[in-house]
């Protein structure tokens, strides 16, 4: 199957190649990164649920659990609880910009080995945890790992991948991500019951993923570009042949250098970055990752089983609720992967935000009128009417903006600013799920039902943005960017200066 690279003066090149089993094989390797956050992501609101993990670290929380004349919204507002799963977050935002170096200067590969070590020491500290401060240091090395494998994994996949499925092998890594969640929502659900160390199982189980990904990025190669790149020409060509399963590569190798060539001449790829001219996609990646984030999409994921306990739930079946959310959230990103490259980023953007808006509304008007702050919870029916909602919020969410807040970052920055303006990228979205995993349960506690009018208010800023300001990428070249994109825009046209750009480039 032959991949096509569109140069900047629009003709189309075909390069010779097929999918490799060799290829796939590193993709699944390469995407573990993803499955590791995703796991990361979901096990914690379940381990936070859980009474022997609370009696042991947080018996204040258990305390107030137990009281049923509580607030509803606050018997689990604890900023230390918190912490626990907002840790990782604040840890994985310093990491990337050190990952970015890493990738740049010592490759992908190597970056993605260092996130599997911070991952296995996370895992360890977590699983084993004798005190609080044991169980907060394994979340920063766990965080730590994230920053390195969500800064190396995407750009690993993209430039391995042939470039006709670059898009669809792109949010295999969202797809991971939501596996991961899944996974950990079923790990959740079965060792809930095992006492007085479920939560330790749980915490534990992340060595298994953490393991392959350990053991599997020593068997993965480095990216031809990123070899070309270090100067490493033949072993860049003979790692194209390899993955391309052809002996013919001298096209696409030429491409290549052409392009690490041009990207070279761009000395400080951070003061390039600040410059008005790559204004247009720094501003559309780092609001992406805000937007992401102010979604609630995350604020739902964390702490789904305590959510649905907060709405009448016992605790199995407010662990099962969240495992039926994770099973949408897998099935969901499947069907972005069919839809991108047919209906495009933006259609998917704004129909979401009209399903995911509707969605937060009509919860946030049930729990203002059937849930107060001391007293009954909702009827079954109404509580079950909620999950259904979650549900139809989180498969509006996975098939546009959870795939796309990292897809369309990475399609839109050109190769000489690409490792930094994806660094950018990355930690705004650790910053951002740092804030919102830190801030929700107190602000469930004080804004109560209000929570999902707030939430609403961002989805709706959010498609005035898409609707405004996002211009629509499907099928333009990576190359092709500032003339077929960013010099035809109403708005960032005006950013874009016409001898600040080069037009010629091929980017693989």
């Amino acid at each position: 199957m032959p991949a096509v690279v569109v140069s900047g003066s629009g003709e189309n090149q075909e390069f010779e190649g097929r999918i490799t089993l060799y290829v796939t094989v590193c993709v699944i390797i390469a995407a573990f990164g993803g499955l590791m956050f995703g796991y990361d992501v979901g096990i914690s609101g379940g381990v936070t649920s859980m009474d022997d993990f609370l009696k042991k670290f947080f018996p204040v929380v258990y305390k107030k659990k137990q009281h049923a004349h509580e607030n509803n919204y606050c018997k689990y507002d604890n900023q230390s609880l918190q912490l626990f799963t907002s840790s990782l977050y604040i840890a994985a935002l310093i990491a990337s910009f050190v990952a970015s170096k890493v990738c740049s200067k010592a490759g992908r590969k190597p970056t993605v080995q260092i996130a599997s070590i911070f991952f296995l020491i996370g895992v360890v500290l977590t699983a084993g945890g004798l005190n609080i401060e044991m169980i907060i240091f394994g979340r920063i090395f766990l965080g730590f790992g994230v920053g390195f494998a969500n800064q190396a994994v995407p750009l690993f996949l993209s430039e391995i991948a042939p470039t006709n499925i670059r898009g669809a092998l792109n949010i295999s890594f969202q797809l991971f991500i939501t596996i991961g969640i899944l996974l950990s929502n079923l790990v959740n659900y079965f060792t809930a019951n095992i006492h007085p160390h479920g939560w330790r199982i749980s915490l534990g189980i992340a060595g298994i993923p953490a393991s392959m990904l350990c053991v599997g990025s020593i068997l993965i190669c480095e990216t031809p570009t990123s070899l070309i790149e270090r100067h490493k020409f033949e072993k860049g060509r003979k790692v194209l042949r390899k993955i391309r399963g052809v002996e013919n590569v001298d096209d696409e190798f030429d491409s290549i250098v052409h392009a690490c060539e041009m990207a070279r001449q761009v000395k400080d790829p951070f003061r390039k970055l600040m410059k008005p001219v790559s204004r247009p996609p720094l501003v559309i990646a780092v609001c992406l990752q805000i937007f992401q984030q102010f979604t609630g999409i995350n604020a739902v994921m964390f702490y789904a089983p305590v959510l649905f306990q907060t709405v009448g739930f016992g605790n199995d079946a407010a662990l099962l609720s969240s495992v039926i959310t994770g099973l949408v959230n897998v099935f969901s990103t499947i069907i972005s992967i069919y839809l991108v490259d047919k209906a495009g980023r933006r259609i998917l953007l704004l129909e979401a935000c009209v399903q995911m808006l509707i969605s937060q509304v009509i919860i946030g008007i049930i729990l203002f009128k059937g849930l107060k702050a001391t007293g009954a919870n909702l009827s079954k029916g109404e509580a079950i009417f909620v999950v259904v909602l979650v549900c139809t919020f989180v498969m509006g969410f996975a098939w546009s903006w959870g795939p796309l807040g990292w897809l369309i970052p990475s399609e839109t920055f050109p190769l000489e600013t690409r490792s930094v303006g994806f660094a950018f990228a990355v930690s705004t979205n650790m910053l951002f799920t740092f804030v919102i995993a830190q801030a929700f349960l107190s602000m469930l506690c004080k804004m109560q039902a209000g929570i999902f009018f707030f939430f609403a208010a961002w989805i709706i800023i959010m498609g005035v943005f898409t609707w405004f300001l996002l211009p629509e990428t499907k099928g333009v070249p990576v190359d092709s960017m500032v003339d077929k994109v960013w010099k035809q825009h109403w708005f960032w046209r005006s950013f874009v200066a016409e001898d600040e750009f080069r037009t010629d480039v091929k980017v693989v």
